[in-house]
């Protein structure tokens, strides 16, 4: 019962798609045919504007005294031009003489009038006064408020349309020609099915309204040859399936087998290029901050030994030393990071810590003209873990929070504090900058995630993972005004056990 469900879904979903696929040719020739249609029909009302113009100037030179040779000209474009089926020239005093060639069926003289009247200056389209599928397109001679006649052709839009293609000859095809205001003049109402293409002419004087539509039955989308055809080959693909069935069974299995050893293969290629990436900017980024202040100390050694002062060289440089040192154990850290090792922990002051991050950051502030609030208590506050990491994180946040202050045109301040929370040591570090936009607040601490144009965006992705590293946790406070930052780590162990 399965297998003939299957098989009806197939051969409806089959049956779908054929007769969507018929429905779209059938209207991509009727597109086309229609394109074709338009332009043909737009460049042929677009020589209706030259015509107006010789036979208006030659009505101006002086129609009264050669009317033979208006007459001559219409008669000669009427010729070349079928679907021009009459000239009319009226004069607008009603003493002058009415000259017209080719059809005289209806009286046209009171509608050119009344259509001239109505011009300002561009020519007027009217519906022929008869049953005739045929418009006037009139124009005032010379085209000014002193115009003494009316100029009008009489179009027969069904050849308008007419010779361009035997694709419109075929019973299913329809086709509408319209004056822009919807009076019709080719094709009639009815219900038939509704236009497909719907397109003005191309013409700034006689932009018609050109509908096409095609009737299409259940046996236009579905013939029945090809119903056929459809149907055994979907006959012809179920066997064949079933043959080779079994065989695909094995296959599958081995190919997956192969899929699974070389995804294993990929990943393990994969972890290990990112590991060396993340590595090697963090290299970039870590070293820069020393660097920086080992450039900055040895000018300032340079200037001191310069002017001969021997005595505060000799300090400079041991801060040198110092920086170098730092940049050494900040290399020996990174070049474990992305192995795992066994903390070797010890026991920190974290106020020290911070008097750290100040120092190397003061001089940042005074060319901001930041003030850089610092407050730590009067009792040690003594964790446990890495000097160099919680160093580099202090300075990370509050080189953060200074380069936020640098955007701000008001008061530029970064406030960092110290305090003991119950077992938890924690640094708070906020400052009056822009703020963190919402969009990013959830992925601060991605790596690669970052608000400067130049930024790394690894700094506070370093930051979380030093902090973790530490047994503690970095959060962002929401705040009102600018960004807030909360560093919190568990107190020594000593230090637990004596306030116990």
């Amino acid at each position: 019962m399965a297998r003939v469900i299957a098989w009806a879904l197939i051969c409806g979903l089959a049956l779908a798609v054929l007769a969507g696929f018929e429905r779209s040719t059938r209207l991509a020739d009727l597109t086309a045919q229609s394109e074709r249609l338009h332009a043909v029909a737009s460049q042929r009302v677009d020589q209706h504007d030259a015509h107006l113009t010789a036979l208006s100037a030659i009505a101006v030179a002086g129609v009264e005294q050669r009317p033979d040779l208006f007459r001559d000209v219409a008669a000669a474009i009427m010729q070349f031009y079928p679907r021009i089926i009459g000239i009319s020239l009226v004069p607008l005093d009603g003493e002058s003489s009415l000259l017209e060639i080719g059809i005289n069926e209806a009286e046209i003289t009171d509608v050119i009038r009344a259509a001239v009247n109505r011009s300002t200056g561009t020519p007027v389209l009217v519906r022929y006064p008869s049953d005739r599928p045929a418009y006037l397109i009139v124009k005032r001679s010379p085209n000014s408020d002193a115009a003494r006649y009316g100029l009008a052709l009489v179009i027969d839009a069904a050849a308008l349309l007419n010779g361009d293609s035997a694709y419109w000859t075929q019973a299913e095809a329809s086709r509408w020609l319209a004056l822009p205001d919807q009076t019709l003049l080719v094709g009639v109402d009815s219900d038939g099915p509704a236009p497909h293409f719907v397109r003005a002419l191309s013409s700034g004087t006689q932009p018609l309204e050109l509908k096409t539509a095609i009737r299409m039955t259940v046996s236009d989308v579905l013939p029945p040859g090809r119903v056929a055809i459809v149907l055994a080959l979907i006959a012809l693909g179920a066997l064949a399936l079933r043959a080779i069935g079994r065989q695909r069974a094995k296959v599958r299995a081995a190919e997956a087998r192969v899929e699974l050893s070389g995804l294993e293969t990929r990943l393990s290629h994969a972890s290990r290029v990112n590991a060396l990436g993340e590595m090697a900017s963090g290299m970039a980024h870590e070293l820069t901050q020393p660097l920086t202040a080992i450039l900055a100390q040895a000018q300032a050694a340079r200037h001191l030994a310069a002017r001969g002062d021997t005595e505060r060289v000799a300090a400079v440089l041991d801060d040198v030393v110092g920086q170098t040192r730092r940049a050494s154990e900040i290399l020996a850290r990174l070049r474990t990071w992305t192995r795992p090792r066994e903390r070797n922990a010890e026991a920190i002051d974290l106020r020290e810590c911070v008097r750290v991050a100040e120092t190397l950051l003061a001089g940042q502030a005074a060319e901001l003209g930041a003030l850089l609030d610092v407050a730590v208590p009067s009792a040690p506050l003594s964790v446990e873990g890495d000097r160099v990491e919680l160093e580099q994180v202090l300075f990370n946040l509050m080189r953060n929070a200074l380069d936020a202050v640098a955007e701000s045109t008001g008061a530029r301040k970064v406030g960092v504090a110290a305090f003991l929370d119950g077992d938890t040591a924690v640094i708070d570090v906020s400052d009056t900058g822009p703020g963190i936009r919402p969009d990013i607040r959830g992925r601060l601490f991605t790596p690669f995630v970052t608000t400067r144009e130049h930024g790394t965006g690894l700094g506070l992705a370093l930051s979380h993972r030093l902090v973790e590293r530490a047994g503690g946790d970095l959060t962002v406070v929401e705040t009102r005004e600018g960004a807030r930052f909360l560093i919190s780590l568990p107190l020594a162990r000593t230090v637990r056990e004596a306030a116990e």
